[in-house]
């Protein structure tokens, strides 16, 4: 294990591990549209509608779920989260029509404050100089476990049926949370360990970090463009003759680059200032709508895919990291929903921005999509320019003096 991961604390290890799990029987999202349209009847509009609810809900407890944790423990809102998350799935097949757009909303609400919690307990945790690293070997294994999760989902469906999809993933949450209560330490995760409430407010905080203000801002606009490739990109590809099979090759190679490249990638540039990092990765995904702009084929769709990945992989785990380096103690949790919430933005934005733009004028998004990540890139590079952060003065001082002497 190379000496960097060794820094990660076993908590998060355990964590992570928890995290595969769930994340292989995860799949219910993905074949919901499908389920309340197929198995329920419902019209497009009314499954749009719904999963519509379930997004926002989503959005909402990744901006809410780390306030919560700092006043009653992340550990707790993990826990919690967990279990409504898993009955709300079980309820799934059982649910009336009037039910399917209450449900499922809270059930997402329930999993956005656990994403903001995972994200909180990985910040209090980790040591700091290590959070790169940690945050990197999360993001592994909810990846490896998303990868190996939809196929699994369809063959149940293939073979069972939705009922028994729902049942598994809701079993599989629920056996999750009981995981979790035993490997995560009662002490260490409770408000006093994240900063019982007492400092200064959260937005006073920000005022104070400038640099964290406009990086939430650029992940906010990012996250919009990025999450293109998931509604209007497969409609732009099927408009140019390129079919399902080929978009979900694309999905593939996205999601095997990254289990590939990103924890080693991190590695390598822990000691490199963060917002540069960052601001490289925007422009990274920038550059790949640029070349779509350029026409949509074959070849330009694989750059395209190729270099947005290179600029998720710079920059999700990196400005994670960054925001639980700049967080006072007290607000470690809110710091993390701010910049959890601003990260799936794009889950309720993404959609109706982009296929309003698409409807008027479908050749004006990819280019619309890269100037406004170009902008945000620009910004971050601009922001980076001040004095290295926390997390690289930690790294700094735990390297031997002759490291320093050599790079000099």
């Amino acid at each position: 294990m190379p000496r960097a991961l060794r820094d990660v604390p076993r908590t998060v290890w355990l964590l992570a591990a928890g995290q595969f799990c769930n994340m292989i029987v995860a799949f219910t999202f993905v074949y919901f549209f499908v389920y309340l349209t197929h198995e329920r009847g419902l019209s497009v509009a009314q499954a749009g509608l719904i999963s519509g609810i379930g997004g926002a809900g989503q959005v909402a407890g990744n901006f809410t779920g780390g306030w919560f944790g700092d006043r009653y423990g992340h550990r707790r809102v993990l826990l919690v989260g967990s279990l409504v998350s898993g009955a709300g799935v079980l309820a799934l097949p059982a649910l009336p029509l009037a039910l399917l757009y209450v449900v499922p909303g809270l059930g997402q609400y329930a999993g956005g404050c656990v994403r903001a919690a995972n994200g909180a307990l990985v910040a209090v945790t980790v040591p700091q100089g290590a959070r790169r690293q940690g945050f990197a070997v999360m993001r592994f294994a909810a990846n490896a476990g998303f990868t190996a999760g939809p196929p699994l989902g369809a063959l149940l469906i293939a073979h069972f049926s939705y009922a028994v999809l729902f049942v598994v993933d809701g079993v599989g949450t629920l056996v999750f949370a009981a995981y979790a209560a035993r490997v995560l330490p009662a002490r260490g995760a409770g408000p006093t360990a994240a900063g019982a409430p007492g400092g200064p407010g959260v937005f006073a905080s920000l005022r104070r970090r400038p640099a964290v203000v406009a990086l939430l801002a650029a992940i906010l606009v990012t996250d919009l463009v990025y999450r293109q490739q998931y509604v209007t990109l497969p409609v732009d590809l099927g408009r140019h003759g390129l079919d399902t099979g080929f978009y979900g090759w694309l999905l593939a190679v996205n999601g095997g680059l990254i289990l590939l490249l990103e924890l080693p990638v991190t590695l390598a540039l822990r000691g490199r200032r963060p917002l540069r990092i960052v601001g490289g990765g925007v422009l990274l995904v920038g550059a790949g709508y640029g070349v779509l702009a350029l026409g949509v084929g074959a070849g330009t769709a694989v750059a395209m895919m190729a270099l947005l990945t290179a600029g998720e992989i710079l920059y999700k785990t990196t400005a994670t990291a960054y925001v639980a380096d700049s967080a006072p103690a007290h607000a470690q949790g809110r710091f993390q929903s701010l910049y959890s919430g601003a990260s799936v933005s794009g889950v309720v934005l993404a959609g109706p921005l982009g296929g309003a733009l698409y409807e008027v004028a479908p050749g004006a998004l990819w280019p619309v999509c890269a100037a406004l990540a170009g902008l945000a890139g620009v910004l971050l590079l601009g922001a980076g320019r001040g004095a290295p952060p926390v997390e690289d003065r930690a790294s700094a001082r735990r390297r031997p003096r002759t490291s320093a002497k050599s790079a000099g």
